[in-house]
Formats: structure tokens, sequence, C-alpha cells
């Protein structure tokens, strides 16, 4: 009864056209003054204790992201991609897939990745022959990997929100934000390996012509002028990974790295300029830590109510094996992130799933992966894929002309989705 009304009091909300974050904390707090005898007077405690240290990284990922993408990294990752596999059938759009893979790495969002790279792409694939729908289906899939490949916000949101965690038999449940960063890399290029390699045959196909292949020299070019925004991405995942530094740190480090790259190296962002992007990088971080401080009262009135055993009770009940539960988890994370944004979904669904998937024996690593990768199925499914919006707006196609254009590629995703799901070790291979 009371899952329900919760639930009911949040969709009404989201349909009145309520922000997530306000609608998370009305229904929350109306359910514990309801079902519960807890004194609203602590709800503060709750609220101020969501915010741990680790949520640090997430301003600064978000800003050093706003750096890099305002200025000249993205056209010269481009420049560099098109040298290695720009001679290929389908080598300019491959070219922008494994651009979006590179700069996924910089800069830890996915609008910021189909705008960075979309907005040098589009009109080179345009001018080069390509229908505007195969372009724009290949930048704005692969744009979704920027929440997948690390460093991502929304890794570090599900990180915070499971580590606060009990399993139903009330073992803490412990994640790491370096692992789940770690845990990410495989899926990451699988994905992005398997649409260039439906882009190839598919050009193939389609007899889009080669591109000339670079000489030696010409690839050496390219990566010099790319190599300070390169070697961002070996700097903060490579001192992740090496133990030199943990994520926060590593945020710190990738804020001074990228101001001192845009302004005095590769000089394409003024000083002047620098207000915007801050101002930008700001409005992101309030929208994301409303949207955490109101999810965790959501997930302590859950919690109270066991409402978490008292469906996992029921999926017992029902014989579900592992298998079983991760097809209904992502079909419910999947119908959820076609509505919701990636952060609101990861912070409502967490403490409701994590602790069932944990108690039949699913690593809440992988767990995390899973739920990462059908939050990018939402940013290109309607009605509020943002990747959508975005590509729409960058290339003057028409919202419907664009969701039909990922389709492909949304199959693509939806083969490394169930290979992600069932085959663990693709997720935990590196942690």
């Amino acid at each position: 009864m009371s899952l329900a009304v919760l639930f009911l009091l949040l969709f009404v909300l989201l349909l009145l056209g309520v922000p997530v974050a306000i609608a998370l904390g009305i229904s929350s707090l109306i359910c514990l003054l309801l079902f519960t005898s807890h004194d609203i007077a602590g709800i503060p405690d709750i609220f101020i204790a969501a915010f741990k240290p680790t949520l640090m990284a997430i301003p600064m990922f978000i800003l050093a992201g706003s750096l890099l993408s305002k200025g000249s990294a993205a056209g010269r990752i481009v420049d560099f991609a098109k040298s290695l596999v720009g001679h290929l059938p389908g080598g300019l759009p491959m070219s922008a897939i494994l651009a979006c893979i590179i700069f996924a790495a910089v800069s830890g969002s996915s609008p910021a990745t189909v705008v960075a790279i979309g907005s040098v792409m589009f009109v080179a694939l345009s001018q080069a022959g390509y229908p505007k729908p195969y372009s724009v289906g290949a930048i704005t899939t692969a744009g979704s990997l920027g929440i997948l490949i690390p460093p991502s916000v929304v890794m570090i949101v599900y990180g915070v929100t499971a580590s606060g965690l009990s399993d139903l038999h009330g073992r803490e449940i412990a994640v790491s934000i370096e692992a789940l960063f770690k845990a990410g890399v495989l899926p990451g290029l699988l994905v992005g390996s398997l649409m260039m390699l439906y882009t190839y045959f598919g050009a193939k196909r389609l007899g889009f012509k080669r591109g000339e292949k670079e000489s030696l020299k010409a690839r050496l070019r390219a990566f010099g002028r790319a190599f300070w925004a390169l070697l961002i991405i070996a700097v903060v995942i490579g001192g992740i990974y090496g133990g030199i530094f943990t994520a926060t740190e590593a945020a710190g480090i990738a804020v001074v790295y990228a101001f001192i790259i845009s302004v005095f190296v590769y000089k394409d962002l003024r000083l002047k300029d620098l207000y915007a992007v801050c101002l930008d990088a700001a409005i992101t971080t309030a929208m994301i830590f409303l949207i955490i401080g109101c999810a965790v009262v959501f997930a302590h009135f859950l919690t109270s109510e066991r409402i978490p055993h008292a469906i996992a009770a029921f999926l017992i009940e029902q014989n579900m094996s592992w298998w079983m539960f991760l097809i209904v988890v992502n079909i419910v994370l999947f119908v959820m992130g076609q509505f919701m944004e990636p952060s609101s979904v990861v912070m409502i669904m967490t403490p409701l799933l994590l602790p069932i998937a944990v108690s039949l024996g699913i690593d809440p690593i992988h767990f995390g992966i899973i739920m990462v990768l059908n939050m990018e199925l939402g940013m290109i499914t309607p009605p509020v894929g943002l990747n959508l919006f975005v590509a729409s707006s960058l290339t003057g196609l028409g919202l419907k002309d664009v969701v039909v254009s990922v389709l492909p590629w949304f199959a693509v995703m939806l083969v490394g989705l169930l290979l992600v799901t069932y085959i663990p070790q693709i997720s935990l291979a590196l942690v």
C-alpha cells in the first residue's frame, strides 16, 4: 500500500511538471508522515548525511568536461580518430564513433560528447555524401557512451547511493567509485566496437567510398595536435587505476589540467569565458545535488518500510533466479530511463533493486554497470532522451527523424547490454 501511494504521488507530480528532485522530496515526506512514526525534524539530518566527500568529484568532472568541450579539444580528437580509421569503409562515421569513445573518457557527460563531436562531424559527414539520418544516428548513439566510459557522473551517483545500503541479510554493501570506473572500461569499449563494426559492414553494403589512407607521418602529426587532450585520459584514468590518487582527487586534477590546456596550451578559451563555463557547470551540479538529497529521503522511506524485503520475498515465492531477475531489471530500468534523467533513475531504483540483486548473488559493481548501460539507452529514446534533443538542435532535423535515425544503433546497443548483463566478466575483468 505504502509503495503504491509513494509511486502514485511521484508520477502524478511528474505529470504535473514538478521537477524530479522536488517530486521525490514531496512524495517521500508525505509517505513518511502517513505510514511511519519518523520524526520529520530529523529529515534535514538525512539530507545532509547524503553529501559525502566522494560527491565532490561530480562538480569537478562536470567543470573539466565543460572546459574541454568549449575549446578545440574535440576537433583535435576527431582529426586523430580520422587518421586511424578514416580509410576504412564507413571511415568517417567510424571516426565520429571513435572520437565519441575518446571524448567520453575526457568529459564524463553524454550530452557534452554529442555536442562536442557532433558540432565538428555532422557537417563533415554531410559534405562527404553520407545521408543525414545515417550520420545523426551514429553520433547521437555513440555520444551516450559518455556516461559509461569513465570518468562518469552517473557512476559516481550510483556508487554514493549504493554504499549506504545493506543487503537483505543486513550486511553492508560496499561499492568503490574507483572499481566502478575500472568496470566501465571494457563494456564501453565493447559497445563502441560493436557500433563501429555495424558502421563498417553497413557502409560496405551501402557502397560508401573509402577515404584515403593517412601516412604514418600524418597520423603522428594528428596525434601531436591531440596529444594534450589525450593525455588527460592517461593522467586521470591511469592515476586512478595505478592507485596514485582517488576518483575525487582525479577530478580536481582534471579541472586544473583542463584549465591549463584550454587557456594556456591551445589558447582557445579566454579568461573572460570562464564565468559562463563555470556557471553552466554550477547549474548542472546544483540539479544533480538536489536530486541526490531528495532521493536519499526517498531511499530512507523504502528502507524504513522494508519495501525491498517485501519485493524480494515476492520474487523468491515466484522462484525467480538471478538471470530472470536481471530481465525484469532491464525492462524496468529501460522504461524509467525513457521518462527520467539518468541520475534520477539511479537514485530512485538503486535502493529498491540493489539489496535484492546482492542477495541473489549479483555483484554490486556488475549491477551498477547494467544500470548505467540502461541509462545510455534512455538517453536516446523518447520522450525525454536528452541526446535526441541535442542532436535535433545541432542538425535541424525534427525529433521524429532523429529517433528513426538512431534505431539501428539502438539495436546494436541492446546486443551490448545483453552481453554485459549475462557475462559478468566483461565488467569485472579489470576490477
